[in-house]
């Protein structure tokens, strides 16, 4: 393996086993967001920390273990939002009963909260991350995946499997975080088959799938880059969804 290229680590948790891991993806995070001068963005807080149903990728140094990016997932309970239904709810009241049908027909969880250090820029660390995601959202047992993208990342969320839905919004965009930026609704129809991924893609998350603890070599970006996956969570007891209707 040639030591002279960017190693990197990814592993993989339940949000309430590691506080001190989420403080830092926060501060992480933060630091992100207002570099790009965004800071409303309604995910950003730490109530998510104490969310037992939310698991975090995170991707660090190889060698010093200093964090340079997440990206985690929530699984729906009936009880706590999902981030899309606080961003856009009150824009659209019909993200709720999509969010419910879903979550009654299989379960639902979202992708959210990804960033990665400036440091990184040029990478393409942030397609691997969520590749990881998708691929590691196979042990948490739900069939439909969320989340919400801006324009600039609309083709990377397409190849990976997320479609926008067209049925919210205006034609499934809204004005958010703010009303000079246009984000995207979209789903991953079934994150199971993976059926809507583009070939190249889905191969990559059926292998990180096939086995969550590997070594490879990433270069889509023509700039090589090691990463070493763990992407294994901890056990998982299944999810009861509570319907409030």
């Amino acid at each position: 393996m040639n030591s002279k290229l960017p190693h990197l680590k990814v592993k993989g948790f339940r949000t309430v086993d590691e506080p001190i891991l989420c403080k830092q993806y926060l501060k992480g995070h933060v630091k992100v967001l207002a570099d790009f001068g965004i800071a409303n963005i309604t995910s950003n807080n730490n109530l998510w920390i104490q969310n037992p149903n939310i698991y975090c990728l995170i991707i660090e140094d190889y060698n010093t273990n200093e964090m340079l990016g997440g990206i985690r997932i929530q699984l729906a309970d009936g009880i706590l939002p999902l981030p899309v239904e606080e961003a856009v709810g009150y824009m659209d009241t019909q993200i709720y009963d999509i969010v419910t049908h879903f979550a009654l027909n299989g379960g639902i969880g979202e992708l959210s909260g990804l960033w990665i250090d400036n440091r990184l820029r040029g990478l393409g660390i942030g397609v691997y991350m969520v590749r990881a995601a998708i691929a590691s959202s196979s042990q948490l047992n739900f069939k439909t995946m969320t989340g919400i993208c801006g324009d600039v990342t609309l083709k990377m969320f397409n190849n990976v499997g997320f479609v926008v839905d067209k049925s919210v919004g205006n034609n499934g965009k809204f004005y958010y975080p703010n009303d000079k930026l246009i984000a995207h609704l979209v789903g991953i129809l079934n994150a199971i088959t993976l059926e809507d991924a583009a070939k190249y893609d889905k191969e990559i998350m059926t292998s990180l799938r096939a086995n969550l603890n590997q070594q490879r070599i990433e270069k889509d970006t023509g700039k090589k880059v090691i990463i070493d996956y763990n992407i294994k969570y901890p056990i998982i007891k299944d999810l009861i969804y509570i319907n409030k209707k």
